[in-house]
């Protein structure tokens, strides 16, 4: 069973002794986590002139980006995080130069992808790190529980703000001045944080300790946890695609970006009040339900007739992200196998990103040959098929507490 947590919780978080450095440099690092991609993106269609290329680099970030957070968090849970994470960001810090030397060189696309891949893979994940560390840093299971909620809360605030300096960013003078700013904030956060005295600490797990193949998959639960975060990411995908298309259909293309930071902002205002008093109490109902809720919520944007309507409704299907994402993270507490916590968080972020892609895939079908209309109510349908898989393997989040890795 979860407990709730209270405002003083989150203070007691926040001020917990060790955390303040890292803290400060975990939201440097994590700033620009919504920003960088899309700011790349933006840089290569500027000088290119194509989306379609533009796409693909995109596209082949988000593939590095998946696939680097769980060989990241593996290799922090192994050797801790001062090391994996420099390294990285040295090879971060490489990979965004050649890109931009190559987009203002017109490389060919092959190269641009390539160098786009190479950007997701090496990508710095301060944000498994930090999360893994709460979990080292408190031991009291509300304040702890606030802290996750912060993560996700803070998350939620950056892929507000990210999107708009991008665009902002991208009329300056020069292109890529979005593109190299994130990537910049990336470099300093990550070196900061690996390098503060609470990290340093947290030095490499036993090496008498054996580990499976699957690392954090090795436990049932934890598989459960993907699929349920499959599920969310899927229908933010369908949500990301169908809303600037209603936008667009109505007349006013530019608001479509608007309407997605009101999903956001909507996600934020009640992310608070929710971690105060969650529902349902336990873990393995609250992943289920709180995916078809959020399936029901969004399926119900079909329905407005205005982009008005269209505004309110998106406030109440946001309020439906951030409870998701912190039980997500609250959940590993109990489904991860002993000594996994950052490539757990790592496997969570790769089941989001893959649900997001497929979302956006189908829901642009479904947008060019049925309309907007038919992408929510979509989404919600495969929320509630997701749901009840979730809910047919609720016993295993239970059964997954005392597992090790084997």
């Amino acid at each position: 069973m979860s407990q709730s947590t209270s405002l003083a919780d989150y203070r007691a978080a926040l001020t917990t002794p060790g955390s303040r450095r890292p803290l400060i440099a975990s939201l440097l690092g994590r700033l620009p986590i919504a920003m960088t991609g899309l700011a790349a993106m933006l840089y290569v269609q500027r000088e290119t002139g194509s989306f379609a290329i533009a796409g693909f680099v995109s596209a082949s970030s988000l593939v590095g980006v998946a696939l680097g957070s769980v060989v990241q968090g593996r290799l922090i849970d192994r050797f801790g995080p001062t090391r994996p994470l420099l390294i990285t960001t040295s090879m971060f810090a490489v990979a965004l130069v050649a890109l931009s030397l190559s987009i203002e060189a017109h490389a060919a696309t092959p190269m641009l992808v390539l160098l786009g891949w190479a950007i997701g893979i090496t990508e710095p994940m301060v944000g498994s790190a930090s999360r893994a560390l709460w979990g080292r840093l408190i031991s009291d299971e509300r304040v702890k529980n606030a802290a996750f909620a912060y993560e996700a809360i803070s998350m939620e605030v950056f892929f507000i703000l990210g999107p708009g300096l991008a665009g902002v960013l991208v009329a300056a003078p020069w292109a890529g001045t979005g593109m190299i700013v994130g990537g910049l904030c990336m470099i300093v956060g990550a070196t900061l944080f690996a390098l503060s005295p609470a990290v340093r600490a947290w030095g490499p797990s036993p090496r008498g300790q054996a580990r499976s193949l699957l690392g954090a998959l090795a436990g049932t639960g934890m598989r459960t946890l993907a699929i349920a975060a499959l599920g969310f990411g899927i229908v933010i995908g369908f949500v990301e695609v169908a809303v600037p298309a209603a936008a667009t259909e109505a007349g006013s293309p530019t608001l479509g970006g608007v309407l997605l930071s009101i999903f956001s902002v909507g996600s934020v205002a009640f992310g608070v009040a929710y971690s105060l008093r969650p529902w349902p109490r336990r873990m393995s109902l609250r992943l289920p339900v709180l995916l078809a809720a959020f399936g029901l919520m969004v399926a119900l944007l079909a329905w407005p007739s205005t982009l008005r309507g269209l505004a309110i409704m998106m406030v109440v299907a946001g309020a439906m992200v951030t409870p998701q994402s912190a039980t997500h993270s609250t959940a590993i507490e109990i489904v991860a196998p002993k000594g996994t916590a950052a490539e757990a968080f790592g496997w969570v972020l790769t089941a989001v990103t893959l649900g997001i892609a497929i979302g956006q895939s189908v829901s642009g079908y479904l947008v060019e040959h049925h309309g907007p209309y038919a992408s929510f109510l979509s989404a919600g349908g495969a929320a509630l098929v997701i749901a009840t898989v979730v809910w047919a393997l609720r016993n295993t989040v239970v059964a997954e507490r005392e597992l090790v890795t084997a």
